[in-house]
């Protein structure tokens, strides 16, 4: 008599080919990795199916490539490494991943079972090391489990708020052999957090608040992206006059040229941003969670506002904010059921075009065009040009070309961290979701250029920037050899200004310009492209600036280009620790590059 594998024709295969299979079942077509001892065996059944393996020159940049993929794709990115010092590699990366709520599932080889804590050769307690960095991790030491427990971690990454999981499977379980049914593998359905609702009370507390509001502002953070919740946040924007402010990585999901589309907030944001958030009655924080780039000394933030916070994650409610209300939930759900509960203000139309058309802006709005006052800088086609190159222009003249080509909405940005990635959120205009790609809660240099290949491994079509200081783009250059491997086409453009630019800044201003460490020697980076097999070339006139861009962006390969900008330029507004979020450090007068938008 058949077994009853064989009666269901459910095949038996070895834990490596499991894992491969479970993958492919999950859909992944594509995961980012490094070989070892302790994964061998999964790399040795790679051959049997049909996902493309990039080899990374070093684990971290596998974790930022499956985060990259994941934030422009929205699907789950797989990251693959060995035991010990693989796995570690990959921490800064996972870390990464789970403050910026990013759906990453990363397994890794664990030497054989009957050697653990034996401080067998590349034994490490990864699970131990990872537990507080990713929403759960596994330790898998039978080949049974290898199925259920893969599909489990898709299940969590992506279930409420979004995060990390580890898989680590011991080289004996990968060796041994069971019968594989993806389906029998199936999680049970995920249950919801027993918080994870609006109550009715809630809500109607909300709309009471939001009637009586007369200097509301919204709060749009990351969730806006996550929830997909655009259109929802667009339309209750629209329905109440509202205007909207963005967190960084909110980005892109409310439309920049939009009337109610007031900027960035935060240490970096636009002073009229920062200044109608301290004079608001209403916050309704959408998605977001009150970090500290973006309220500055919490006894003074926001003193007069009620506060509305709408948030998947429960343990994020008054964490940092008292909410005078909490709604608990996806949010793209939560606002479609107060949607209909909100009384629109006065007459709006039914969409976004005859909005613009014909509005009629409130005392509200009109308050904070005054203190916007005739502040165009961020709008002026050509920024002023003395002679010498400016971050800004490098970055407004990006996105200027990619307008003009008709390609902005085909067009990621991922950046590293620093002065240039601040200076992006300000001159790059994203209007479309999920083509800002950066590191906001942990601030990671290196992650710029491995994110970038995944967000190009996820998104094919679309052209995909990389925009990295100096610093940062050491960090992880050696993953230049990765994109020529892969033969894919990303445009890199470095910020040298021969510093480590933020922390310089900083010495600057609070530390008497002791510019202890900061200056850092590079090497000639289209020398080092070129020692790659890629591209590049040297720009240091603004007038060089677009044609290199679209030299580029056309090229069909990849290219560097590397930007000699002005030494010891600054981001300004900037909020000084320990200050108000309206107190605001602004560009010194006499700086060459003034800016009409800070002055007083």
């Amino acid at each position: 008599m058949a077994n009853k594998s064989q009666s269901k024709n459910i095949p038996t295969l070895t834990g490596a080919e499991i894992v491969w299979a479970t993958l492919a079942g999950e859909g992944v077509s594509t995961v980012f990795g490094y070989p070892g001892g302790a994964i061998l065996p999964v790399y040795d059944a790679l051959r049997k199916f049909p996902i493309h393996h990039v080899l990374v020159r070093h684990e971290q940049g596998a974790a930022h490539m499956a985060d990259g993929y994941a934030r422009a794709s929205g699907r789950v990115g797989v990251a693959v490494a060995t035991s010990g010092p693989g796995a570690t590699n990959l921490v800064t990366g996972i870390a990464t991943a789970m403050l910026d709520s990013v759906p990453i599932v990363c397994i890794t080889g664990q030497v054989s079972s009957k050697l653990l804590g034996s401080d067998a050769f590349q034994e490490i307690d990864i699970t131990g090391i990872t537990l507080p960095i990713t929403k759960h991790n596994f330790l898998v030491s039978r080949v049974e489990d290898i199925a259920p427990t893969i599909r489990k971690a898709f299940q969590i990454a992506v279930a409420g708020r979004p995060g990390p999981v580890l898989v680590d499977i011991t080289k004996d379980a990968q060796q041994a052999s069971a019968p594989f049914d993806f389906a029998a593998a199936a999680p049970a359905p995920h249950r919801p957090h027993p918080m994870l609702r609006a109550e009715t009370n809630s809500i109607e507390q909300a709309i009471e608040l939001i009637s009586a509001a007369k200097r509301p502002v919204i709060l749009a953070g990351h969730g806006v992206l996550i929830s997909e919740a655009e259109s929802q946040l667009l339309a209750f924007a629209e329905r109440r006059h509202i205007p909207v402010a963005s967190t960084l990585l909110g980005l892109g999901a409310f439309p920049t040229g939009h009337p109610l589309a007031l900027g960035m907030m935060g240490m970096h944001g636009e002073s009229w941003v920062n200044n109608a958030i301290q004079q608001s009655d209403l916050l309704l924080a959408f998605g977001m969670r009150f970090d500290d780039r973006v309220t500055g000394t919490l006894a003074t933030y926001a003193p007069h506002a009620k506060k509305i916070h709408v948030e998947i994650d429960p343990a994020e409610i008054d964490k940092n904010v008292r909410a005078d209300v909490a709604l608990i939930g996806d949010l793209g759900k939560v606002l479609d059921k107060l949607l209909p509960l909100v009384p629109p203000l006065d007459r709006v139309p039914h969409s976004s075009q005859s909005y613009r058309d014909g509005w009629v802006p409130t005392e509200w709005l009109r308050e904070i065009a005054a203190m916007k006052g005739d502040a165009s800088v961020r709008d002026i086609i050509n920024l002023p040009d003395n002679g010498h190159l400016y971050a800004a222009h490098v970055i407004h003249d990006i996105w200027s070309e990619a307008k003009a080509s008709g390609r902005l909405a085909q067009t990621i940005i991922v950046t590293d961290v620093g002065q240039h990635q601040m200076w992006e959120a300000q001159y790059f205009r994203h209007d479309t979701p999920r083509t800002l790609i950066t590191s906001g809660g942990l601030g990671t240099m290196g992650f710029a250029l491995p994110a970038a290949i995944g967000a190009k491994f996820a998104c094919p079509e679309k052209d995909v920037w990389v925009i990295a200081g100096d610093g940062g783009f050491q960090m992880t250059a050696a993953e230049l050899s990765t994109i020529q491997q892969e033969h894919i086409s990303i445009n890199i453009a470095v910020i040298n200004n021969g510093f480590l630019g933020m922390v310089r800044q900083w010495q600057e201003i609070f530390y008497d310009k002791n510019y202890e460490c900061t200056p850092i020697l590079s090497p000639d980076f289209v020398l080092l492209a070129a020692a790659h097999g890629i591209a590049g070339t040297h720009v240091a006139k603004r007038s060089d600036v677009i044609p290199t861009v679209t030299r580029a962006r056309t090229s069909g390969h990849p290219f560097l280009i590397n930007f000699q900008v002005e030494k010891e330029d600054g981001v300004y507004p900037m909020i000084a620790p320990g200050s108000a979020l309206h107190e605001m450090v602004r560009r010194p007068a006499a700086d060459p590059l003034i800016e009409t938008s800070e002055a007083e």
